[in-house]
């Protein structure tokens, strides 16, 4: 009895077992999650298993209904199958019976937030969780940038342009913005806090 679920990356060596929120409504927000808080997936090294585990241990709570096993071991639970991840996207499904049809029951936004209240206070991504992606060629002066940082990700404004690149009054040098790259918006998008309507 549950709603279980078993995500696996394509080689089928390690999974992690859901026994409750096994739903796609809850997995999507639960990879997004973890990929917002920079952690490294679990197609890439056991890090990524450890981070997962943790994001969903703290949402549960307890000492049930979370476990990191061989997939030979765990296999298909039943219930919602099996996701097949790489990097932190679903890119399989497997062991679906007939008639199956995908749980749509949470708000993404709001497991996000869900995910997100469960974590230890210094971990937590709050008003970034409220950032909207934008491309980087329609950032303005004064816009709110979310860039990440060692200590997670922190909003500076945009302070101007050089070469077709925003940059940000993040670290000052005598007056001088654009002379630390760190300062200048990465990506062809950009996160942003929530514009003035």
């Amino acid at each position: 009895m549950g709603n279980r679920a078993v995500i696996t990356t394509k080689d089928h060596d390690l999974a992690l077992y859901l026994h409750w929120n096994g739903g796609r409504d809850s997995v999507e927000p639960l990879l997004r999650y973890c990929e917002l808080q920079g952690y490294r997936a679990p197609s890439s090294d056991c890090y990524g298993w450890a981070r997962m585990a943790q994001v969903v241990g703290n949402f549960f709570g307890g000492s049930l209904s979370v476990g990191i096993d061989r997939f030979s071991r765990l296999g298909d639970q039943g219930d919602n199958g099996i996701y097949v991840i790489d990097g932190w996207r679903i890119v399989g499904r497997e062991g679906l019976y007939d008639g199956f049809t995908e749980q749509q029951e949470y708000p993404f936004d709001e497991m996000l937030h869900v995910y997100d209240d469960a974590m230890p206070e210094g971990e937590r991504l709050g008003k970034f969780l409220d950032a909207v992606e934008v491309p980087a060629s329609e950032l303005t002066v004064g816009d709110r940038v979310w860039i990440r940082g060692f200590d997670g990700w922190e909003s500076y404004s945009v302070a101007g342009f050089k070469d077709g690149r925003a940059y940000t009054a993040r670290f000052e040098n005598g007056g001088n913005w654009t002379g630390n790259p760190n300062n200048f918006v990465q990506g062809e998008t950009a996160f942003i806090e929530p514009r003035e309507k």
